[in-house]
């Protein structure tokens, strides 16, 4: 466990980070799209 360097944890997580937040964005866009898109 001591050979794992912590850096490669950090960027692990903050890849993670980055696809989660990219996921989150991406079903609101949609979201708001349906919505705006009912209201026509």
């Amino acid at each position: 466990m001591d050979q794992i360097p912590v850096i490669a944890f950090e960027i692990f997580f903050l890849g993670l980070l980055g696809l989660a937040s990219l996921a989150i964005l991406g079903s609101a866009v949609v979201v708001l799209r349906g919505l705006f898109r009912g209201q026509r």
